[in-house]
């Protein structure tokens, strides 16, 4: 009898534990089960640029056509390929409109499956305006609440370093997409150096999708020529000078810290006013912004 006694509790905890093991495995196997997910996002400001410059040999977007449609696809393929343990969240695609209106080109962007598209502002002069943060507002919000695991990002601009350490912060990897430059590179190396992987797409991977205008000739004659990085170097001196003027050497030891990189509304302001005088837009050209600030800071640092 008191062996009965005995063995009935005993008996009670197994079963208990066989339960609780056999919840366990189906918890494990549901988790097995459970894909990483991925998200890719465009900067399409870098996009048209360097895309442009590598297949039509122009950043003008008036001056050649891009198949939207075709590209996003074979750019999901590609990150099939990379993550291939892992599924698509949506492609996220930024880009510049006047008062942030979509174009029809945008509209039709938009209407894809599995595509989102993010507008910033669009200025008088053609430059996008607050892209950059759409991007860390995106990445970090999906990396907190742990949507992706995986960021595939397509841009070039030293800006968007603060969005990669911002996913990064809360466990995500990011990879950095950059197209083929036919000269130089094209996206900075702080962000290079920021990343979790780089991978460049080359010509052949554009050729398909991008195709040269016959008929833009009247563009081209008006377009102002690339300038060369000692020029752009000149110019950032210039300014330099001018903002040395006007604010004195206390403004100078306020920047000084953070050589040799300026603090985010200097850095944009050097950026306009440099446009500006050159009638040349820099987004996208990281080689040539590396120059601006190289100047500025040149100037500055030979005044002291």
């Amino acid at each position: 009898m008191n062996e009965t006694n005995a063995e009935g509790p005993l008996d009670a905890v197994e079963a208990r534990l066989d339960t609780t093991n056999d919840l366990l495995r189906r918890v494990l196997a549901e988790v097995a089960k459970t894909p990483s997910t991925h998200a890719i996002f465009v900067d399409a400001g870098y996009l048209y640029a360097a895309a442009g410059r590598l297949v039509a040999g122009t950043e003008d977007r008036r001056s050649f056509d891009l198949d939207a449609e075709g590209l996003i696809d074979a750019l999901i393929d590609k990150a099939r390929t990379i993550f291939a343990d892992s599924r698509l969240l949506r492609v996220y695609w930024y880009d510049g409109a006047r008062r942030r209106i979509h174009t029809t080109e945008q509209q039709s962007i938009a209407a894809l499956p599995d595509v989102k598209v993010r507008l910033g502002n669009l200025n008088a002069n053609n430059q996008q305006k607050g892209v950059d943060s759409l991007i860390r507002s995106d990445l970090e919000s999906l990396a907190r609440h742990r949507a992706i695991s995986d960021a595939a990002l397509l841009g070039g601009d030293e800006d968007l370093v603060s969005a990669v350490e911002a996913a990064q912060g809360y466990g995500a990897r990011v990879h950095l997409w950059g197209i083929e430059a036919p000269d130089g590179r094209n996206q900075a190396e702080p962000l290079l150096w920021e990343v979790d992987s780089q991978r460049t797409l080359d010509l052949d991977f554009f050729k398909p999708y991008v195709s040269r205008r016959a008929t833009t000739m009247s563009y081209e004659n008006v377009e102002a020529p690339r300038p060369s990085r000692d020029q752009v170097r000149f110019v950032g001196a210039q300014i330099a000078a001018r903002w040395l003027g006007e604010r004195g050497r206390a403004a100078f030891a306020e920047v000084l810290p953070g050589h040799p990189y300026l603090p985010g509304p200097v850095d944009q302001d050097l950026l306009v006013e440099a446009e500006g005088v050159l009638q040349y837009s820099l987004r996208g050209q990281s080689d040539l912004r590396r120059a601006l600030r190289d100047g500025f800071w040149a100037h500055l640092q030979a005044q002291f």
